[in-house]
């Protein structure tokens, strides 16, 4: 075969090589696309996922603080559901002791009946606190504590005491708690400052 018959098969051959390094290049470029748009797609979905992990972990962390206020919640109207009957008891455990305070000490040594009522209100008495702490309800006795308008209510003012200013010096009536929150606040007398304690506490008897 002559060189001028082999020129139009090798033109063919070049085109068709040609067109096919075109195909494969165009292939190549597709799949990188192709891996380029499955890896957005990927990071994609695990920008979601991470999102409603997060969500997630956030509605359960919900969940659980509200079970737990609920919880709480159940507890303090299971504790303090009796504060209201608890005063009452308290009165009671006050007039105990007025009747024991009002019985002479000579009285109960020389009068049996005295005595064996005595023995038998002090019995109460004893069963009562007993069961003021089992119920969580403490008695607040603050003598020679300073005044605490948490706890305490001053009913008066007391010069010359040799205390601290504002410290407790008399109580009037005892105070309680029930499970650490005030009940009843405790009446007292405070010390009154001196006219030599410059810049002394003073205790507004008003409040």
């Amino acid at each position: 075969m002559s060189e001028e018959q082999n020129k139009p098969a090798e033109a063919e051959m070049e085109q068709t090589e040609a067109v096919q390094d075109k195909a494969a290049q165009d292939k190549a470029a597709q799949d990188k696309a192709a891996d380029a748009g499955a890896g957005d797609r990927v990071a994609q979905l695990e920008a979601e996922v991470a999102s409603l992990k997060d969500q997630l972990l956030r509605q359960m962390a919900e969940v659980e603080n509200t079970r737990r206020r609920a919880q709480r919640d159940r507890e303090d109207a299971s504790k303090f559901a009796v504060s209201s009957f608890a005063k009452e008891l308290v009165t009671v455990a006050d007039n105990l002791r007025r009747a024991l305070e009002a019985v002479p000490a000579e009285g109960r040594e020389n009068d049996d009946v005295l005595k064996g009522l005595s023995v038998g209100v002090e019995a109460t008495e004893r069963q009562l606190i007993s069961a003021f702490e089992r119920a969580g309800i403490k008695k607040i006795d603050p003598t020679g504590e300073l005044f605490d308008p948490n706890f305490h209510q001053v009913m008066f003012e007391i010069e010359n005491t040799g205390k601290p200013a504002g410290t407790v010096v008399q109580v009037l009536q005892p105070g309680y708690t029930i499970h650490g929150r005030l009940l009843r606040e405790a009446m007292v007398g405070v010390a009154k400052a001196g006219p030599h304690e410059m810049g002394g506490q003073h205790v507004d008897t008003k409040a």
